[in-house]
Order: structure tokens, then C-alpha cells, then sequence
């Protein structure tokens, strides 16, 4: 009998365990699931401006911190109560299922940075804000209906969750599901939710029924300020070091679509590891951390654009590592549970401190991607560091310590001597792989001296690619950044480019008036855009009217002739004041001095246009290589159609590294009536000034297809595939069409 009770209490607490695991699961799961599908909805309302995305993010980040110090407050009360106020707060949240934006329309004097909190409030507040409760108080329940046994366990069990929905998004709800059907999967994981907590609560102690457990009828002291503090800069870093890594890997070596969830994953999955139960991961790599950072560091510095693939396995990783590492210390230092509630508070703050350095202050502050190197050597503070070497340990303990800062300081002395003596400096062929040996030598020697691994760390992010940078900075006017990215100017031989990260937006050529004149670049003139520029007056006058989405340098004002009226679309100020207002590119004074220019979403601005408005309308508004997917759904196609009139003609550019997007544009030209050709330009070796493009023309009326193909043999039909659907502002994936797939 004995044997069958234990047996019995054994299988007992499996099941309970197992009840807390699939709700924090669900709970963590639909958190992250929210946040690209409310995102979905809002993009052809709100469109794709900074203030946008960025007021949505702030927005993400105070509802958590909010359900996160709710959870701490709750721990106020007894445990069923907790369990009652807490299902009280889920049901009142069902007023707002099933999850979709409110039916308002953005005014147009309103700005987004008021506008879109306020959308994405009363969207989907409250939903947010119960659900993201849900982490902290389970672990706590847990903790209470087991009789004090560890919670902290479950975190892992939470992030595994927000993984799962962060990536089944992507890979298959979003493939999958239109999004009103998206709508109401999210909506019916609400209500399972509400079921496994009511479940949960079941289990709760009830006063006088069931004793109070050790933990929480012997509260533990306060943690320390410092702790506190401590648990706040832990945070911080890995999260602040996950938005930049996103931003310096989109920006300075693969600008991919979908590439965001590769950093946000692996940052969920170190919670996973520095929180498991079994704790061999975990150490293992908090100890190998301060070696990873310091080579992982240096490397990714260094920039080197012939190896992309490389350059961002390593940066993924030098993310994954610092993540562990810095919540591994989290772990080690975590408080009692009964204090569990405060510290995921104070790890929210961190998270949402960090979050905003790396999303909001950096791109106003610096010019370039300078919160990357800071975070790492951040990271570099504070891991855990333990001496390689007993031998080691004994020169920095010893009497030899003075000895040992001397070699070190005397080792990085003569490495910058020696690198910056040369041409490229250290970076160059001819020192890159010296420098790297005398930084890892002297590096290994000088983990566990924290100062002096730090003044190593500091010399490898300096020497490998911060100098470069910092004399980038130095030059007026050679850098712009903006919520979009880093624009860098290059000046060579008898020209002028701009690139956006690792793309080239824009080339002009110099030396006289008539080549500053000259079109480039995708805009040459056999492109598929050059030869519609030339059949204009034919087709519609000497007054055509012709819109452009995307300024860039203003290269197309140069197709530009007397009587026509052009206007621009941008959205980004930073590319206005580089075309049109520093003078370092002159397409626009050379060709159309006084140009009109919309500012915002192009297809906001294009919806408030007045009805067969163009005559020409030429799409080219990718930001490097990702894809503004509201631009290219059958409705924007439809708002395209009603601007442009009857015989209007549309350009779509669709030249991607990554994705093949002529099965888009054929899907939507069949649904929408347009009769299209597609034109892949292959330049000649000696046209030294123009880049192979794709341009695809569409028109309603197949005689303006017709007038622009006749004379052009390389004009050719669109190549549709199979079940391919036209995207919708309900639908849309780019999975499908990611090239090599």
C-alpha cells in the first residue's frame, strides 16, 4: 500500500508539473504570435514609416513591463485570490476577441507617434497585458501547489513557447492562414488558455484547507539595490545586443528578409538553456563565453564582405553565447521564489531598457551601428570570467601583477604602432592575421583580470573595424543614419554612390555637367524603366504626369522634359536631404530644380491621390533588399490602377538578391486585369555605369503594353507558377519565393 500511495503522489505531481508546463507554454506562445500578426494587420493601414514600428515596439515593451509588475503586485494577495483576480482580468480581455485592430482610420494631421500607441492600445491592450502575466505567476502557482518545489524551471518551459510562436508565424501561420483566419486561431488559443488556468487555480492552496508552504509562509529578505541593479544590466545587454545584432547584420553584411528571427529566436532559446533544470549547457558556455566574445568579437568587426554567410554564423553566435552567459548569471543569482515576481520585473525593465537603447536612442545618437561594439563590450563586463590558467592566475595575484598589466599594455602599444603604420591599417592583407594572434594571445593570458581582458576586448573592436567607422563618422556628410538603416557615401574615380548597408541605392558620375546628367546604375537608360521613358511623350504628350516611388539620389528626374509634371513618394527624410538639399548629389538640380515630393508611406499618399492622377507610375521603394509586402497586394495594386487611369502605365522593380518576386507580380496582374511584360537587363561589360534590373510593366490597356515592347526584343510575358495566389492585405508570404528554396 505504501508502494501504490507513493506511486500515486508520484504521478500526481507529473500531472500537475505537466498542467503548469502547457499553460506557461500556451501563454508564452501566443504572446509572440501576437506580435507579428497584429503587426500583419496595421501594415496597410499605418504603413511601413519609423514611427510606426518603433511606437509599436514601445508600446510591446510597456504592456509587458506592465503585466510583469501586475504579476509582482498580485503576490500581495493570498493564492486564491490571485488565481480569481487573475481570471477575473483574462475574461475581461475577451471583450476585445476576436483580436483585430479597432475599425478607425489614421487622421492625417495626427502623428504616428500618437496615433499608433493609441491604435495598438486599444487594439490589443488589454489581451497583451493579461496574457503577458502569465510567465511570472504560473512559476509562482507552481511553486505554491507543489509545496515550495523550484519554479524557475518553468521559465524555460515559457521561452521554449515564445520560440515556437515566433517561428510557427513565418514558417507556417503566415504561409498558411489569411489573416482573418489567423484572427481567430489566435482568438481560440485565448480561450484554451483561459481553460488551463482555471485548471491551474484549481490547484492553488486554499486558507485554512491546506498548509502554507515553507516558501511562503517564511518570507526571504529583500534582495539588495545592487542585486537588483545587477539583474537590470543582465537583462539589458542580450536584449539590447539582439536588436543590434539584427540591425548591424541587415545593415552591414546580409540585408535578408525574414533574418529579424533568426537573432530573436536564438535570444528566447537562451533562456531556455541558462533556465534548464540541467545545468551542464549552461555552464559550459558561460565559461567559454569570455573567449567567444573576445574572437567572435573581433571577427565580426572586421566586416568581411566576401564571406556573408560566415560573418553572420558568427555574429548569431557571439549573440547566442552572451545570452546564456548574462541569464545564466541571472540564474545563479535568481532570489527565493516567493521574490520571483519582482525579479522577472526587474528583468522586464532591463529587457525594455535595452530595447529601447538599441531601437530608439542608438539610431538617433550615432551614425552607424556604434551600439554593437558598446554592447559587446557590455557583454564583456559583465560574464563570468575564471582564469585559464592556474599560471595565469598566479601572474595576476601575485607579485607579478604589475608585470602582467605592463606586457599587455606594451603588447596592444606596439599593435597599434605596427597596424596604423601601414596602409589599411590593421585590418589590411598584410597584418590582419598578426593582429588577430597578438589580440587571442594576449587575450587568453588576460581572461579573469577583467580590466585587462577589457582593454583587449576594447583594442579588438578598435582595430578590426571600429577605426573604419570612427573616420567614416569624422568625414561630413560621408555617413546618414536613419530608422531605416545607415547610408554610407563612396567617392572613386570620377563618381559618386550612395549604399544603403551592403546595397547600392544610387551611383552619379562627376566631371561635367552632362555626366552628372547621365542615368545609372538599375535607371540606365536600356533599362526596362530607360526605354519607357523614352516612349512617354509618344504615349501621352508633352504633359505626361509621372509619379516615382522611391527618391533615392533622384536619379529618374534626369528622363525628365519640359511640360511634364513629376512628383516623388518617400518616406525617409534622410534620403530628401541627401538627394535635394546637402549637394552631394545634384540630379535634382541639374534636372528638376524645384521637385514635388510626398512625404510618408507611398501607398497612404497614393490613396489620398485624386482618381487617374499619372499617366506613369514607376514602383521602386525597396529599402536594400527587403520587400514593403503592402506595396505589392492586390489592393495596393488596385489604388495603382484607380491613380494611374485607364491607359496609365505602371513600373515595378523587383531586382532581390533573395527573392524572386516575378510570381507576385504575374498573380496580381491576372487577378487585377493588367496586361504585363517583365525586361532583365544585362548590361555590357563597358557600360561601366549601368547594373543589371528586372523592371516589369503593367497596364490596363494592352495597346500601352504594346507602344513600349514593340521596339525591344528583350521584353518578354510573365512567368506565373503555379498555385501561386496574388498577395492581399489579408495574405502574403515571401517563404515561397526565397531563392535556392
Amino acid at each position: 500500500m505504501p508502494e501504490a500511495g507513493m506511486g500515486g503522489d508520484k504521478r500526481t505531481g507529473s500531472v500537475r508539473r505537466g498542467l503548469f508546463v502547457a499553460t506557461i507554454l500556451t501563454g508564452s506562445f501566443l504572446l509572440f504570435l501576437v506580435q507579428p500578426l497584429v503587426a500583419r494587420m496595421a501594415l496597410p493601414r499605418l504603413g511601413g514609416a519609423p514611427a510606426v514600428w518603433n511606437s509599436a515596439m514601445l508600446v510591446y515593451q510597456a504592456l509587458l513591463l506592465g503585466g510583469y509588475a501586475y504579476a509582482h503586485w498580485l503576490g500581495r494577495v493570498r493564492p486564491l485570490a490571485q488565481g480569481m483576480i487573475h481570471l477575473g482580468v483574462l475574461a475581461l480581455a475577451c471583450l476585445w476577441l476576436p483580436i483585430g485592430l479597432m475599425a478607425m482610420e489614421p487622421p492625417v494631421t495626427v502623428s504616428p507617434a500618437i496615433w499608433v500607441p493609441w491604435l495598438l492600445l486599444g487594439s490589443i491592450g488589454p489581451l497583451f497585458f493579461a496574457v503577458s502575466a502569465q510567465a511570472p505567476l504560473v512559476q509562482r502557482w507552481f511553486s505554491l501547489a507543489s509545496g515550495g518545489q523550484d519554479p524557475y524551471a518553468l521559465y524555460a518551459a515559457s521561452n521554449l513557447g515564445s520560440f515556437a510562436g515566433l517561428i510557427a508565424y513565418p514558417l507556417l501561420v503566415e504561409p498558411l492562414l489569411p489573416v482573418h483566419a489567423q484572427s481567430w486561431l489566435w482568438s481560440g488559443g485565448y480561450v484554451l488558455l483561459i481553460a488551463l488556468v482555471i485548471a491551474c487555480v484549481a490547484m492553488l492552496p486554499r486558507a485554512g484547507a491546506v498548509p502554507m508552504p515553507v516558501a511562503e509562509s517564511v518570507a526571504s529578505a529583500a534582495p539588495a539595490r545592487r542585486l537588483v541593479w545587477h539583474w537590470i544590466m543582465l537583462a539589458l545587454v542580450p536584449s539590447g545586443l539582439m536588436l543590434a545584432t539584427s540591425t548591424y547584420i541587415t545593415t552591414d553584411i546580409v540585408a535578408m528578409p525574414l533574418l529579424w528571427v533568426l537573432p530573436l529566436g536564438l535570444y528566447l532559446l537562451s533562456f531556455t538553456v541558462a533556465f534548464a533544470e540541467r545545468r551542464e549547457m549552461a555552464d559550459f558556455i558561460t565559461r567559454m563565453a569570455p573567449i567567444t566574445i573576445l574572437l567572435f568579437g573581433g571577427v565580426i568587426m572586421g566586416g568581411y564582405q566576401q564571406r556573408p554567410w560566415f560573418n553572420l554564423g558568427v555574429a548569431l553566435a557571439l549573440l547566442f553565447v552572451v545570452s546564456v552567459a548574462l541569464h545564466t548569471t541571472m540564474y545563479r543569482r535568481r532570489p527565493a521564489p516567493d521574490r520571483l515576481t519582482g525579479f522577472y520585473l526587474a528583468m522586464s525593465a532591463g529587457g525594455a531598457l535595452g530595447g529601447v537603447f538599441a531601437g530608439l536612442v542608438a539610431p538617433v545618437v550615432f551614425d552607424w551601428t556604434y551600439e554593437y561594439p558598446l554592447l559587446i563590450l557590455a557583454a564583456g563586463a559583465l560574464v563570468p570570467q575564471t582564469y585559464l590558467l592556474a599560471l595565469f592566475r598566479d601572474w595576476w595575484m601575485g607579485r607579478r601583477r604589475p608585470f602582467a598589466f605592463g606586457g599587455v599594455i606594451l603588447a596592444l602599444a606596439a599593435l597599434f604602432v605596427i597596424g596604423f603604420g601601414r596602409d589599411g591599417g590593421p585590418g589590411g592583407s598584410g597584418m590582419q592575421g598578426l593582429s588577430f594572434l597578438v589580440i587571442a594571445a594576449t587575450g587568453f593570458v588576460a581572461i579573469g583580470a577583467r580590466w585587462a581582458y577589457l582593454a583587449v576586448l576594447a583594442s579588438a573592436l578598435i582595430l578590426f573595424g571600429g577605426y573604419r567607422s570612427l573616420i567614416l563618422s569624422a568625414e561630413p556628410g560621408a555617413r546618414t543614419r536613419s530608422y531605416f538603416g545607415v547610408y554610407t557615401i563612396r567617392d572613386g574615380d570620377r563618381l559618386r554612390a550612395l549604399d544603403h548597408g551592403t546595397t547600392v541605392h544610387g551611383i552619379q558620375l562627376r566631371g561635367s555637367p552632362a555626366r552628372e546628367r547621365m542615368p545609372t546604375t538599375y535607371y540606365a537608360r536600356g533599362s526596362g524603366i530607360g526605354q519607357a521613358m523614352a516612349v512617354l511623350p509618344r504615349l501621352y504628350g508633352p504633359d505626361a504626369r509621372v509619379g516615382v516611388v522611391g527618391l533615392g539620389t533622384g536619379t529618374l528626374s534626369c528622363y525628365a522634359r519640359p511640360g511634364q509634371a513629376w512628383r516623388f513618394y518617400e518616406i525617409d527624410p534622410a534620403v530628401v536631404r541627401l538627394a535635394r538639399d546637402t549637394g552631394q548629389f545634384t540630379y535634382l538640380r541639374r534636372c528638376l530644380p524645384d521637385p514635388v515630393i510626398r512625404m510618408g508611406d507611398a501607398r497612404l499618399s497614393l490613396h489620398r491621390e485624386a482618381t487617374g492622377d499619372l499617366d506613369l507610375l514607376a514602383l521602386d521603394a525597396f529599402s536594400s533588399d527587403s520587400v514593403p509586402m503592402h506595396l505589392m497586394t492586390r489592393e495596393a495594386f488596385a489604388t495603382y490602377a484607380r491613380v494611374l487611369g485607364p491607359r496609365g502605365l505602371l513600373l515595378v522593380h523587383i531586382s532581390n538578391r533573395f527573392l524572386d518576386l516575378e510570381p507576385v507580380v504575374a498573380a496580381v496582374a491576372r487577378d487585377g486585369g493588367w496586361h504585363a511584360a517583365q525586361f532583365d537587363y544585362r548590361p555590357s561589360t563597358l557600360d561601366v555605369e549601368a547594373s543589371s534590373s528586372i523592371w516589369v510593366a503593367l497596364s490596363r490597356d494592352r495597346a500601352v503594353l504594346t507602344e513600349l515592347t514593340a521596339n525591344e526584343v528583350g521584353w518578354r510575358p510573365l512567368r506565373g507558377r503555379p498555385g501561386m495566389t496574388a498577395w492581399t492585405d489579408d495574405y502574403a508570404t515571401t517563404l515561397p519565393l526565397l531563392k535556392g528554396f
